[in-house]
């Protein structure tokens, strides 16, 4: 009960306290689970975090789940995943019940602090990617790739900007990278 009482407190903590969705809470999340309290390893994260991305819903969410998951099985997962919902959940709650759409749009104050949690979100966001591309360890030759891929998804040219393509090209593109250099030993062997 304890381990369950702190991975809800934990990812509750996360919820009620970042700004700009399932990105911006990565650092955050890795700092706390890998860090903070040695869950687990900084390499597995990153393995539950792929897995997280490429499932459908919402990313805070699917990494909580996994990482509650892993910690202390299925109850786990539920408890990390209310942690990560409920400050969300009783934020909006509040919002609907006391302030009205055009209170928001017309409070000057209400206006100026969502302007200055921008430049702090777009910092959240990006941590993480370079958190992640150094533990992937991606060199200056395969840099590009994301870039392109970003590039191109943002185009909006039918088919190609769509990102199933590059993932099946990414995992395509990994499965190949794997498997050469696999047949060529093979071929040694022989």
């Amino acid at each position: 009960m304890g381990q369950c009482l702190s991975l809800f407190t934990t990812f509750f903590k996360i919820g009620a306290f970042t700004f700009g969705g399932g990105w911006a809470m990565i650092s955050i999340i890795e700092r706390e689970i890998v860090d903070k309290h040695h869950w687990i390893e900084r390499e597995e994260f990153l393995d539950l975090l792929a897995i997280a991305q490429s499932l459908p819903g919402i990313l805070a969410v699917n990494i909580a789940t996994a990482v509650g998951d892993r910690i202390k099985g299925t109850r786990g997962s539920v408890v990390a995943a209310a942690g990560t919902i409920l400050p969300s959940f009783l934020i909006i709650l509040a919002i609907a019940i006391f302030l009205t759409p055009d209170l928001i749009k017309n409070n000057r104050v209400v206006s100026s602090v969502f302007m200055g949690i921008r430049p702090a979100v777009v910092a959240l966001i990006i941590a993480p990617v370079i958190t992640s591309a150094k533990a992937a360890k991606l060199k200056w030759k395969t840099v590009w790739i994301p870039f392109v891929v970003a590039l191109m998804i943002s185009l909006d040219l039918g088919l190609i900007s769509n990102p199933i393509l590059y993932i099946v090209l990414g995992g395509l593109g990994g499965f190949l990278a794997w498997w050469i250099p696999q047949r060529k030993i093979y071929r040694t062997k022989r």
